[in-house]
């Protein structure tokens, strides 16, 4: 690290620096309009469990104007965790003693709200908490949940021992439940077993598990999933198991008994590019809210996970650096068919490709900044709990070590903001 607290690597290198270098203005010339915003990861960096830190009560004010109480700079809040953006604003409101809007906040589920080609169709939703409200919320008309697919079909269920002496004593099928057509998994749900069963059993029978296959297709129904982690960091002494751990049964149980790899539709969540996108359109529509807003050409990530935070805002500089050298042959603005065309051009695995559906605000970021702090996961002075060779990220995202290194380092958050007010000569 360097001697004032940043890190060495400031060379923005998983973007080409040439063809980024009209990103920031002369260098001599003091900003009379915001470019740039600024994402927060939240635990581990504004907060440890239910705690807020005293470092991020001082840079969240530095983001707010004291008059108007309003945001000086457009800001959020990204995080891998499940929940209603109502209560999380309200949760962060009270923290900090500031107006936090549910806009703001953007959870692992978040970006589903501009994937409409799912909003109508029959989905079966997974996780914990108020999960339908979850996907009203969102946008979803028609959905269900396990409990609903067990009360259809009470048999499918035998890992359960207590259903087996139920339906001893008599059941009733319901063979005009609707087929899924979908299946989206927005956390981890609380008995594995049981739905490792019937997601399977959805999965094999496309969505209508009233008869067996004669054999295990070589597709399945579309299913998407939200968040990656495979352990999370809470109050016990050792990494708790994550939606991430619960995906690697599913992908494991699945290949074994039908000898076929298990294909994600979309993942989404950090470090996916699909919710590093989503956040650039939150911070561009968050923009066009406050006065002396331009368009947004920088926009910074404060994270504490190198794997998680740190990796998902390089790879998506990456993807930004290949959507301009592919639209830099363009006359004009890209048509959205345009658009599309060049998603589909960027090499990365197909499950982490911007869907043709969802509609974004225009590009305009040229660079997104990873700064790592060290209140959280990342200890610059501890040791790893596991040998180099470990790689605990998805198998649908490459192993990348460099991925994983900032290109800045600041012991907290409120360093962090102070760095980018500098560094974009804001007052």
């Amino acid at each position: 690290m360097g001697s004032n607290g940043t890190s060495d690597r400031e060379d923005l290198s998983s973007c080409d620096a040439e063809e980024a270098s009209d990103a920031f203005d002369d260098p001599g010339v003091e900003e009379t309009k915001i470019e740039f915003g600024v994402l927060f990861d939240i635990d581990g960096v504004i907060a440890l469990g239910l705690n807020p830190l005293p470092q991020a009560r001082e840079a969240i004010r530095m983001l707010i104007c004291p008059e108007t109480g309003q945001p000086r700079v457009p800001f959020a809040f990204v995080t891998n965790g499940c929940a209603l953006g109502d209560s999380k604003a309200k949760k962060l409101s009270q923290w900090f003693d500031v107006q936090v809007s549910p806009d703001q906040c953007i959870h692992s589920q978040s970006p589903l709200s501009v994937f409409t080609k799912w909003h109508h169709k029959r989905v079966l939703f997974v996780g914990q908490g108020p999960i339908l409200e979850i996907a009203e919320s969102l946008g979803f008309t028609n959905v269900c949940e396990l409990e609903d697919v067990k009360k259809a079909y009470p048999l499918l269920d035998m890992v359960d021992h207590n259903n087996r002496k139920s339906v001893a004593n008599g059941y009733v099928e319901n063979p005009d439940f609707p087929r899924i057509e979908c299946i989206i998994s927005i956390g981890e749900p609380d008995r594995w077993e049981s739905y490792l069963q019937l997601i399977i059993d959805l999965l094999v029978t496309n969505g209508k598990p009233d008869k067996a296959p004669e054999r295990y297709p070589d597709t399945h129904l579309p299913i998407l999933a939200c968040n990656m982690d495979l352990v999370f960091k809470a109050e016990a002494c050792m990494p708790r198991f994550g939606h991430g751990s619960f995906l690697l049964c599913l992908e494991a149980l699945y290949e074994k008994i039908t000898g076929n790899a298990l294909q994600y539709t979309h993942l989404i969540g950090k470090p996916s590019e699909i919710t590093y996108r989503f956040s650039e359109h939150t911070i561009a529509k968050l923009a066009m809210q406050i006065p002396g807003a331009g368009r947004i050409k920088r926009i910074y990530f404060v994270g504490d996970n190198p794997e998680v935070d740190i990796k998902g805002a390089n790879l998506y500089n990456k993807y930004l650096g290949r959507y301009r050298r592919l639209s830099g042959s363009l006359s004009g603005p890209p048509t959205i068919e345009q658009i599309r065309a060049i998603r589909r051009q960027i090499d990365i695995s197909k499950s982490r490709m911007i869907p043709d559906d969802a509609e974004f605000m225009e590009h305009s970021a040229k660079l997104f900044i990873s700064i790592l702090v060290g209140t959280g996961v990342y200890n610059p002075n501890a040791t790893s709990m596991c040998g180099p060779h470990v790689y605990h990220g998805h198998r649908d995202i490459e192993r990348d070590d460099e991925l994983t290194k900032p290109h800045f380092y600041f012991d907290d958050c409120h360093k962090a903001v102070q760095f980018i007010f500098s560094k974009e000569k804001f007052k």
